[in-house]
Parts: C-alpha cells; structure tokens; sequence
C-alpha cells in the first residue's frame, strides 16, 4: 500500500462526522495524579485495569473514532488476554499514540518550553507501527505572560511540530499536531486570540516549509477562552465565534479535521463550546470535533474509584460523555441532556 493511500484511509477513519478523538495517554506523573484523587495507587496493573475499562466500554465506538494511548498501553491486555490496541480496533476505533518525551525551559526564552522526544524518533514510531498505532501526538506547549510566548519559543516549538509531523508522515502514519496554549493565568480573551494566532501561523508556515501535507494531519489546538483567573468570563458564543474566526485566518482548508483539547475546562464546558461551535460553524471547510482526556475521563474516575464493581457504573460514565459530545458535533447538544 503507498504511504498516501495509508494515510488517506487512516484519515477517513479518524474525522467521522458525529464522532472524536479519546485521549487517554497520561504519562505516569499524570496518572498517579488523576489516581492519587481516587484514593488509588498508579501501578501497571491499576492503569492497565482502568484503560482496559475504558476501551472495552460497550458502544464507545459509536462516537469515538479513535484513541491516543501511552506508549505501555500499546502491549498491555484485557482479563481475557486481548491486547488493548486489537480491543479498540473492534471497536471501530483507531488506536494512535503520544510519542513526545515531555517539556523543558527552553534556553535563552525565559518562561518558554519545548518539547523533546525527536531523537530516535522513526525508529519508535515503527515499533509502534507493529503494535498498531496508525495515528501519533505530539504536544508543544505555550504559556501566556506579558513576554511569553517570545518570537523565539513560537518559531521554536512550530519547528519541532513539524519535523514531527514531517517524520510520522514518512512512515504512513497520520500526525496530530498539537499546539497548547495554557489556560493557566489571568490574560483576557483578546489576548488569547492574540498568542493562538501567532502560534498557528507559525505552525502552518512550518508545516509547509517541511513539506508536511496539510490533507493528513489533525490539528488539536486550545479554544479562545480568557485565562482561568481572568476577571472577565467569556460565554460558550463569545468563545466559539472567537475560535472560528482565528481558525479561518490561520488553518489551511486542505486540512480534514480539528480536534479540540479540553486543557482544563470541566467536562460540561468542553462539550457547550464544541456545541457552540458547531451551530456557528455553517460551510467551515474542516470537522469541528473534540480530542479529550480529563474532559471525558473525569465521571469515569469518579464513579470507578479503583473497585472492580463499579465498572459498569464507570463505562456508562464514558459512554454517556462520548454520546453528548457526540451531540455537540452535530450542535445538537443541550443541557438538559445531562440529565438523562
């Protein structure tokens, strides 16, 4: 099969309309927070339990088209001895996986951070390949100060986004690209608007001048949302006719889908604003869908608690968050459906 053809069919598989993306590739320190929360102890065994769980979910595939896994998920099993990454595939749903190595302060940018991981970086993702994944993620991150992002960490991490994507593309397998900037702080939306501009076009111009082919790339960006100590709230409308307009400036038509991260917003409003986006959205030439991790997770966690019998109550904690993000794909999502 040509790499084209691979990527093209792994794409048709991932931006399905009605349907988004499942994070759930926490690293250890991640997971032992989330676990810590729940009074259980992150072990192999304990995150192989709750991410078995959470694949094995019933109907998730009906509005998960795929899901990111952390690199030990890829050769862990179900109880019955079913590799995880072969559990999601008969789900109809695409098994993918974070290959970053994580952050460091980036030198002669104070207050920046890039992300590392590109050494050796073929070389895993074709392991990785024989596991399974037909997708890969890969995250830089950009936090807001009144001299952050600088000129350099934008150009920087953009570099670094690209010769990801140009590395996985190589090998048949489809990039998302991940630029975050962070809810943390109290800048106002118009500042948010501001940063999240000048890091996609940088994004894009990197993209291009590494030959990365915009057609078989996801982008996972941030809302336009104000900082989470900001004075001023912003409304599901405001934020969604915020991001629509920086979306059109910055992101190429080509590309097939954009999927949201959650990035610290409770489940609830994850779902409003992708809601709001969608009924606003009228001919934008791109999927508006959801990438999320704690925005989709955090009900599961809560009802599971570490207790084999609180699985079931766990999966329809999954399924019922995938369903009305489902909704809200379609702008289809109201509150009250929470209730039901």
């Amino acid at each position: 099969m040509s790499i084209q053809i691979e990527l093209q069919a792994t794409i048709a598989d991932l931006v399905v309309k009605g349907k988004g993306i499942l994070a759930a590739d926490e690293s250890h320190p991640t997971m032992a927070k989330r676990f810590t929360a729940i009074n259980v102890e992150s072990t192999e065994e304990s995150r192989r339990a709750y991410r078995s769980l959470l694949l094995t979910t019933p109907g998730l595939g009906e509005f998960i088209s795929g899901v990111i896994l952390f690199e030990e998920t890829l050769g862990q099993k179900t109880d019955s001895g079913k590799l995880l990454p072969r559990v999601a595939t008969d789900q109809g749903i695409v098994p993918g996986i974070k290959v970053d190595k994580g952050t460091l302060p980036l030198a002669n940018a104070s207050g920046d951070l890039i992300t590392q991981g590109l050494d050796g970086l073929a070389e895993r993702l074709a392991g990785y390949k024989e596991q399974g994944a037909r997708f890969a993620k890969w995250r830089e991150v950009y936090s807001i100060s009144p001299h952050n992002p600088t000129q350099l960490g934008i150009d920087a991490n953009a570099e670094v986004l690209a010769r990801y994507a140009a590395i996985c593309q190589a090998l048949g397998i489809v990039p998302i690209v991940e630029p975050e900037v962070l809810l943390d702080g109290d800048h106002t939306i118009e500042r948010c608007f501001e940063v999240t501009e000048a890091v996609q076009h940088a994004v894009f111009h990197a993209l291009h001048r590494h030959g990365v082919e915009v057609e078989y790339i996801v982008l996972k960006p941030s809302m336009i949302v104000p900082g989470k100590a900001a004075q001023r709230k912003a409304n599901p409308e405001e934020i969604a006719e915020k991001t629509l307009v920086q979306l059109r400036r910055s992101v190429p038509a080509a590309m097939p889908g954009i999927n949201f991260l959650s990035g610290g917003q409770t489940p609830e409003e994850a779902t409003t604003n992708l809601n709001a986006m969608n009924a606003m959205a009228g001919n934008a030439p791109w999927e508006l869908s959801f990438s999320y991790g704690r925005a989709l997770q955090q009900p599961v966690l809560q009802a599971w608690q570490g207790q084999p019998e609180n699985s079931k109550a766990a999966q329809n904690a999954l399924y019922k968050r995938a369903k009305l993000n489902g909704a809200a794909r379609h702008g289809n999502y109201s509150a009250e459906m929470e209730k039901e």
